[in-house]
């Protein structure tokens, strides 16, 4: 009876860090709703740590299973999907019109189409050093974080988008942005997974430092922090993808790595 209470509980932890990522999504609507743009779009960044923690966490118990996967991706559509494309029309694509709202509709249909490309290819991984490098497209949460960025950027700045109140390049931007991460999330543009760094194993005290000093800086400058990260993961695929297209010339196995992260 004890070993199935503590596999209970393995499988509740993983799964109420999912839940806690899809509460801070639900919450990020609700901000956006009351235009308060600047606390929706840190529960987006928020969510993004609870999807960053959940899969792993459901690893490291053991606790993966294909229920898990669906949950998480259900999860990921709220917060990843839907909570930026509401956010980032109220915010700024509203005075568009018919063009902010595909703007911001392409945005969620090209989020569906990415998670659900995620979970049913499927993969035979012969070169793990090769295969967990890429990712197929831009990853949805970093498609969320991204506009979150651009968003508390703006704030920083003092620029205001809402009610088109902002001139020329400024209020086109948010537009083009939101065209262009949908049109990347669906892309075969390649970029990389992360997932084949190990130099924490390696260093795990230095590890430990950077990731203090990480979170010291974002604290201290989360907008310009983000912003900066968003726009060096964006110009980072024109290096991954040409490095993808290195691998196959050079007839190495690339599978591709969406390896889903599996939460109970």
């Amino acid at each position: 009876m004890s070993e199935l209470i503590n596999k209970r509980g393995v499988y509740i932890f993983p799964n109420l860090l999912t839940t806690g990522g899809m509460f801070f999504g639900f919450y990020a609507i609700m901000a956006a709703l009351g235009k308060d743009y600047e606390r929706s779009a840190q529960a987006i960044v928020a969510a993004g740590v609870f999807d960053a923690l959940d899969g792993r966490v459901a690893r490291a118990m053991n606790a993966a299973s294909a229920f898990g996967k669906e949950y998480d991706s259900l999860a990921d559509f709220l917060s990843f999907g839907i909570a930026p494309a509401v956010l980032v029309y109220l915010w700024a694509l509203e005075p568009f019109h018919r063009l902010g709202w595909a703007a911001a509709f392409l945005y969620a249909v090209c989020g569906a189409l990415r998670l659900a490309r995620f979970n049913v290819q499927q993969h035979v991984i012969q070169d793990e050093r090769v295969s967990k490098r890429y990712f197929q497209g831009l990853p949805i949460p970093a498609a969320a974080i991204i506009v979150s960025a651009i968003i508390l950027f703006y704030q920083e700045l003092g620029i205001h988008a809402e009610g088109g109140s902002t001139v020329g390049l400024w209020r086109w931007l948010p537009l083009m942005l939101t065209f262009m991460l949908g049109i990347l999330m669906v892309s075969t543009i390649r970029f990389r997974s992360m997932k084949d760094f190990h130099w924490h194993r390696k260093r795990p005290f230095l590890t430990l430092v950077g990731a203090v000093v990480f979170i010291a800086v974002l604290t201290i400058q989360m907008a310009s922090t983000l912003f900066l990260m968003s726009v060096a993961y964006l110009l980072s695929a024109l290096h991954s993808h040409r490095e993808y297209l290195r691998l196959l010339a050079e007839g190495k196995e690339v599978e591709e790595d969406e390896v889903q992260d599996l939460t109970v």
